[in-house]
């Protein structure tokens, strides 16, 4: 048990950074923390960390006990999870994380609705364009949007994501319209939180790098650059559709549209079957596609 508390100590140091912030996750004095590691460095006989007075590193020998040590706390984490399981009833604080937009209209309207159904429960939704690190920060529950890279994260998909390449009429009476994807370095494209465009081209998953005078990490500020003629945007379904309905925008390379780009719920693997976790996923899953559709046929308030 020592050596396991040594462990535990020793890689929420690493995780969190500071003994510090590992004191107060494990709830114990930072001397405590820095005595089981101390003691952990010398029944292995190597040292495990570089100390200095500005920052913590990992020695060699530290970083391939870490990565082994971190698949041990997991396991440890999961096999709690799959017993809590069993319990039915979710309880305690659900940490969620989406991007800003698509949180504030889809994903955080969803959550309260949840949580009227599961009073018990206490919430923690943040919102941000930067990809979270799922395990390291804490999260159950992660949205992400279109092409998943592999990783040892649990991913579900909640729905379909279609992303259009759009223009204004207005501004394609100024400029041609463009029929291959290698037509757009001759227009003004604008560009989100990534300067990276997707298509499927030939059977292929793509992705295309754009530039452009106009940047913006929103979808509504794309949308509204792309309706008073500023350039073409690449936007889902849910933004464009009752523009392209009523001629208010037109779509270009039609034929090389991404249109399985996908809604993901990401969560880690030691955490999918909380109820929390399992029941808000399902939620979702059956929820979001409607919203989703009713956005995509009336435009916003």
């Amino acid at each position: 048990m020592a050596r396991w508390d040594g462990i535990e100590a020793f890689v929420e140091v690493v995780r969190l950074g500071t003994f510090a912030a590992a004191a107060r996750q494990l709830q114990v004095s930072n001397s405590h923390i820095s005595r089981q590691v101390a003691q952990l460095e010398q029944q292995l006989g190597l040292p495990l960390l570089y100390r200095t007075t500005r920052q913590i590193r990992l020695t060699d020998a530290g970083e391939r006990y870490y990565a082994r040590c971190r698949e041990l706390i997991e396991g440890f984490h999961e096999a709690e999870s799959a017993l809590q399981a069993l319990r039915e009833r979710p309880e305690g604080i659900l940490r969620l994380s989406s991007a800003t937009t698509f949180g504030e209209r889809f994903i955080a309207p969803l959550v309260n609705d949840f949580l009227r159904e599961h009073p018990q429960l206490e919430t923690r939704l943040h919102l941000t364009n930067r990809q979270v690190d799922v395990i390291d920060e804490g999260y159950d529950v992660v949205i992400r949007m279109g092409t998943l890279q592999d990783s040892s994260l649990v991913a579900r998909r909640l729905c379909q994501r279609r992303e259009f390449v759009i223009g204004s009429p207005d501004y394609f009476q100024r400029n041609s319209q463009p029929h291959t994807v290698a037509e757009l370095g001759k227009h003004r494209c604008l560009v989100g939180s990534r300067d990276l465009w997707r298509f499927d081209i030939d059977g292929v998953h793509r992705e295309v790098r754009v530039h452009g005078p106009w940047q913006a990490n929103s979808g509504p500020a794309l949308l509204d650059a792309a309706l008073k003629g500023l350039g073409l945007a690449q936007l889902p379904d849910y933004y464009v559709l009752p523009y392209l309905a009523s001629g208010e925008l037109v779509e270009v390379l039609h034929p090389f549209r991404c249109c399985d780009a996908g809604v993901w719920a990401v969560m880690p693997r030691h955490r999918q079957h909380a109820a929390k976790v399992r029941l808000f996923v399902d939620y979702l899953v059956e929820n979001l596609p409607t919203r989703l559709t009713q956005a995509a046929s009336s435009k916003p308030a």
